[in-house]
């Protein structure tokens, strides 16, 4: 995909006349991506992404919230993917095939999309300054992960069972994406269906 020439912004902070502005969230995710690539993620500023899509700042944040948000893409609308992945699953399937499953499923992407899909995972897994928003979202990708461990255990979510599942399985997704990162032939499916099948020999009973 060829970067969108960058527009003039005019003092007012709105896109000066010319081509038509962007106007979609991920066209506006593209623009910034293209911009973390050339410039770095510190080195680009919202302003940059705003006068590269030729829209102002206010129309900016109608999107993200910040910089650090357009990095994670619509990452509540994913959670619901996961959920639903998860919901799917028969009683007949365990609990750690359900999850391997759900993991694999969540992460197959068109392979014209894994590009983009890499550039974003070596941001939210090596840019220091991401690493506390991070955080937040693991936190929320994990609770979707304990509270199904919990329905299938019949547990709670806050009992140790459901929160170790929890933290386990994000540690696999985690391990293996580090691990496709540093391989570029690596194919991340496999990478998480292998690293799902160990985390599975500790809780297979279940």
């Amino acid at each position: 995909m060829k970067p969108l020439p960058s527009r003039a912004m005019g003092g007012s902070g709105t896109a000066r006349a010319g081509r038509p502005p962007v106007s979609s969230r991920s066209e506006i995710e593209r623009l910034g991506f293209e911009l973390f690539a050339r410039k770095g993620f510190d080195g680009t500023t919202v302003d940059d992404i705003a006068v590269a899509a030729g829209i102002g700042r206010r129309t900016f944040f109608r999107y993200f919230t910040s910089k650090n948000d357009l990095v994670w893409g619509d990452f509540e609308a994913q959670l619901v993917r996961l959920e639903d992945l998860l919901a799917a699953a028969g009683p007949a399937t365990s609990m750690m095939d359900a999850l391997r499953y759900a993991v694999v499923e969540f992460n197959r992407f068109d392979p014209a999309e894994v590009p983009w899909h890499r550039q974003r995972m070596e941001l939210i897994l090596r840019v220091p300054t991401l690493q506390a928003d991070s955080t937040l979202r693991y936190a929320s990708w994990r609770e979707v992960v304990t509270r199904f461990a919990a329905v299938r255990t019949g547990l709670a979510p806050s009992d140790m069972l459901p929160r170790l599942v929890g933290h386990c399985v994000l540690a696999s997704c985690i391990a293996a994406y580090d691990h496709w990162l540093t391989e570029a032939d690596g194919e991340l499916g496999r990478l998480l269906d292998e690293a799902m099948r160990e985390v599975t020999v500790g809780f297979g009973q279940y």
